[in-house]
């Protein structure tokens, strides 16, 4: 299960990444797994981007974010031939 960081004002939940991670494991009040895919999140606030970084992943489902994880290289780089 992935760590949770924080939950915001609003509700939303801020979860750290498992490595390779391409699935939330949020469950719901029934305890069902919400199973959506984590996208890459570009149109965060201003004040979500300073507080936690520049690469932010967000639930298409439920929309809780996800940090990245800190043992995995950064996807926000450029590709290389």
């Amino acid at each position: 299960m992935s760590e949770l960081v924080e939950t915001l004002s609003d509700g939303t939940k801020v979860k750290r990444r498992i490595p390779r991670m391409r699935a939330c494991d949020e469950k719901d009040a029934k305890g069902k797994l919400c199973a959506g895919h984590l996208k890459r999140w570009y149109f965060a606030a201003d004040d979500l981007t300073q507080k936690f970084g520049g690469e932010l992943y967000r639930c298409e489902h439920c929309q809780t974010l996800y940090l990245p994880n800190p043992d995995e290289e950064p996807r926000s780089g450029t590709l290389t031939y």
